[in-house]
């Protein structure tokens, strides 16, 4: 049975004080879950290594970083043994790229059908479903076209917190260049057990999501962590 993915709008993450990565821990069902952090799409960004370490230092788990820069150490089968996989923001298409040469795709499947839990915010929130709205190619956004697909339609993440996402995103759901998809703000996460969206959920006052057609963007009901 399929695990659960938790993708985050982005905002206050790699924080002791974040309840949104509290949650993370918690879908695990496990007392001492074993969390792996991605930080590919930052380059292996040893700023992001670091709190991520000091962070999750904090919490009930075990942690490890899988690097891809450089010379890996069995990335793959690290993953795949890990109860709860986060991945870091960042250049959303350059990670996906990667991580397909090192089969982290076919491992990040196999923590899912298992399930495990995945999830991450910005690009870490893009990369589970079909397709997205992304800065991976320049400061100009458009669709990502190239998503795991492990979710159905596509993704925004900085609903709230970067002017041009949300026009460029209705714009491109209404265009049709863009399957319809969800949004989500900074401090926002849409929970999905299995395939099925099963809650929105924020750490933020204020902070929702959002439901994208060609009609326009619905807002879904949250709860506050």
């Amino acid at each position: 049975m399929a695990g659960h993915i938790l993708a985050m709008g982005g905002g206050d993450v790699l924080s002791a004080a974040s309840k949104l990565e509290d949650l993370l821990l918690e879908l695990s069902g496990k007392t001492r879950p074993r969390v792996a952090f991605l930080p590919t799409a930052a380059a292996d960004s040893g700023e992001r290594i670091a709190l991520f370490l000091d962070s999750f230092g904090t919490r009930t788990c075990e942690r490890e970083v899988v690097t891809l820069f450089g010379m890996p150490d069995r990335p793959a089968e690290r993953v795949a043994a890990a109860d709860v996989v986060y991945v870091n923001g960042g250049n959303t298409a350059n990670a996906l790229a990667i991580w397909r040469v090192h089969r982290i795709d076919e491992a990040l499947r196999d923590v899912w059908r298992t399930g495990g839990v995945l999830g991450g915010w910005s690009a870490g929130g893009i990369c589970w479903f079909d397709d997205g709205l992304t800065d991976s190619f320049g400061p100009q956004l458009r669709q990502l076209s190239d998503g795991l697909g492990f979710l159905d339609g596509s993704f925004c993440p900085h609903f709230d917190a970067e002017p041009q996402r949300r026009p460029q995103f209705l714009s491109l759901v209404l265009e049709g260049r863009l399957p319809p998809g969800l949004a989500a703000d900074d401090n926002a996460a849409l929970l999905f057990e299995g395939t099925e969206l099963r809650e929105v959920v924020s750490q933020r006052e204020g902070a929702r999501a959002y439901r994208v057609t060609p009609d326009g963007e619905e807002p879904l009901e949250t709860r506050l962590l």
